[in-house]
């Protein structure tokens, strides 16, 4: 069994000679796999087979363009929102369009909140499946 210190050092991320290596033949889908998995972890191949190996689990880092769709996501359901409070608010307004258009224009946002809602859980969908991996 090899411990961390006969390679040179302990486990860690600090940079360092390994003067032994490994080899380790793999299947073309295995070695797909290991590549999409370290880099998932934000890991070298050879750094994410190490750690494995040492009995560590990496965790995943979390995808920052979901992250960035899910605050974009967020951003125009709080404008859709706002819109809708506004127009719910404005009595003026609402007895110069009539009924029929007032509910027309609720029904549009309401589906435009309700298309964001289902787009804003398949990103947190996508973003928690990277991370449970």
């Amino acid at each position: 069994m090899i411990k961390p210190n006969e390679s040179g050092g302990d486990s860690g991320g600090e940079n360092r000679r390994r003067g032994r290596h490994l080899r380790v033949p793999v299947t073309v889908e295995e070695g797909c796999q290991i590549e999409q998995l370290a880099q998932q972890t934000g890991l070298s191949i050879a750094a994410y087979l190490r750690l494995v190996g040492l009995g560590y689990q990496p965790r995943s880092v979390v995808d920052l363009d979901k992250v960035q769709d899910l605050v974009a996501i967020n951003g125009d359901l709080g404008r859709l929102g706002g819109l809708l409070k506004l127009w719910l608010s404005d009595d003026a307004k609402l007895a110069e369009m009539g009924p029929e258009k007032v509910n027309r224009i609720i029904r549009g946002v309401l589906e435009k909140i309700e298309a964001n809602q289902v787009e804003l859980r398949e990103v947190a969908r996508a973003v928690l499946k990277v991370r449970q991996r």
